[in-house]
């Protein structure tokens, strides 16, 4: 009898706890969207205070950050030749820290949450300046959309009321 056959194995594999763990279809591209980042990524110029979106690319590993930071916002402050220091919030328990971390900027793409507020400050810049020009006041505070408007449904024909029959048992 061998020594190997003596020792008892488990039937499963142990958990990891690997940096990169759990993170199979977190870090997976888009349908058609594989292979290596596009010229338009390296090509894009990055600014100190620039918001930023931090989405990892799976084709580089390289200046890749921890699964922590997918998805997650954050602004630019510091610029190096390959890659961008991006200052995200981060809560731990009760309390909310700044973390600064260096990411290749094959990881990172300029965040479209603030296009919706700058479109509405112009709007709004707008309507104030109508109103100086004689135009009725228009409140340029966001309103609540409240309920929908109520309506009659009009039938061709009369509805037919439909009911269950009376269950009968036939001997």
């Amino acid at each position: 009898v061998e020594s190997a056959d003596l020792i008892p194995h488990s039937s499963s594999m142990p958990n990891s706890y690997g940096y990169r763990a759990r993170t199979r279809d977190l870090f997976k591209r888009k349908f058609r969207q594989n292979g290596m980042a596009s010229l338009k990524t390296f090509l894009t110029v990055f600014k100190v205070g620039d918001i930023v979106d931090v989405v990892a690319d799976a084709s580089q590993q390289k200046g890749m950050p921890h699964k922590f930071y997918h998805g997650k916002t954050g602004y630019v402050w510091n610029v190096t030749p390959r890659a961008v220091g991006v200052e995200i919030t981060k809560t731990v328990g009760n309390r909310v820290l700044r973390k600064r971390i260096s990411v290749r900027i094959e990881h990172v793409r300029k965040s479209k949450s603030r296009d919706a507020f700058l479109q509405r400050v112009k709007e709004n810049d707008k309507q104030r300046e109508a109103h100086k020009a004689g135009a009725p006041f228009v409140s340029t505070r966001r309103q609540m959309p409240g309920p929908k408007t109520g309506g009659i449904v009009k039938f061709a024909k009369a509805p037919i009321d439909v009911a269950a029959e009376k269950f009968e048992i036939v001997v």
